[in-house]
């Protein structure tokens, strides 16, 4: 749960990091720091509305009756596997050209007033935050409550993901964003295939799907819940002991077909990717 949880954190929190500092970089090399605020003001109302959306989620799901907290939970964590997936091949797509695409829009913001340059630091920062809200909520509900290691793992690697950003800005560190992010994409496959099994799983508690007492193999006497190795693998994978015949199939579907196309060679020129925030063309 922590190890998951800080990857989804420092994934996440990289992207937007980058994201700001791209901006930042931007206005402080063309002698446009008096729209700073404005990115900032963005950025500050996007993780302001992205902790109320985890707020409002896991109050609504203290008001509901069981069967319902369990629909509403595996209903969450089947749309966090959905967001990460496309955060993953988005920033596959998208990581070359980035830092290209997010000078261009600045300029064009600057250009129709200050309302455009605090929506578009506000867009862009919130797609992330709105993303690791679901997420957090998910692994919440599937800590089963009592435990604050879900916000741990955000922190820290949120935390982590502010320090790189910092040091990639003043060029005091350099990262191959390429393959960092492909070996955090590849890990974040297997977390959201195990993510949606969970969610399968509230959905059978729920009664909206069937196979709750269809097993595919019990292995909880190999591997106790309660073991360190049972916590470590239900942790990082949302790997249960006692696994149904449909959570089975859908963590072994999700891996069958996302991870391969995830890792099928990009077309194009094979140069790395790499972001200089400081860079303003």
């Amino acid at each position: 749960m922590l190890f998951s949880n800080a990857l989804i954190g420092l994934r996440e929190g990289l992207e937007a990091v980058l994201v700001v500092s791209i901006l930042v970089a931007f206005l402080v090399r063309t002698e446009r720091r008096r729209a700073l605020p404005l990115v900032w003001g963005g950025v500050g109302v996007a993780v302001a509305l992205s902790v109320a959306v985890g707020a409002l989620l896991t109050y609504t799901a203290a008001t509901l009756s069981f069967e319902a907290q369990e629909a509403f939970g595996g209903t969450a964590s089947i749309v966090a596997v959905v967001f990460v997936t496309g955060m993953i091949f988005w920033m596959r797509r998208a990581g070359r050209t980035l830092a290209a695409q997010l000078r261009g829009q600045l300029d064009e913001a600057l250009r129709l007033g200050p309302v455009a340059v605090a929506t578009l630091a506000f867009l862009a920062v919130g797609r992330e935050g709105m993303e690791t809200a679901v997420f957090f909520f998910s692994s919440v509900q599937s800590a089963g409550g009592g435990t604050a290691l879900p916000l741990v793992g955000f922190v820290i690697g949120i935390a982590i993901a502010i320090l790189l950003g910092c040091l990639i800005y003043v060029g005091a560190v350099r990262i191959n964003l390429s393959k960092f992010f492909t070996v955090t994409g590849v890990l974040l496959v297997f977390v959201a295939a195990g993510v949606f099994a969970y969610g399968v799983h509230d959905l059978q508690e729920a009664a909206v799907l069937p196979g709750l007492h269809t097993l595919a193999f019990d292995v909880s006497a190999v591997v106790p819940p309660t073991s360190w190795y049972g916590a470590l693998l239900k942790g990082i994978f949302n790997f249960s002991p006692q696994t149904t015949v449909l959570e089975a199939v859908v963590w072994v579907g999700y891996v069958v077909v996302v991870l391969p196309l995830f890792l099928r060679p990009h077309r194009g020129a094979a140069r790395p990717a790499s972001i200089r925030t400081g860079e303003a063309k």
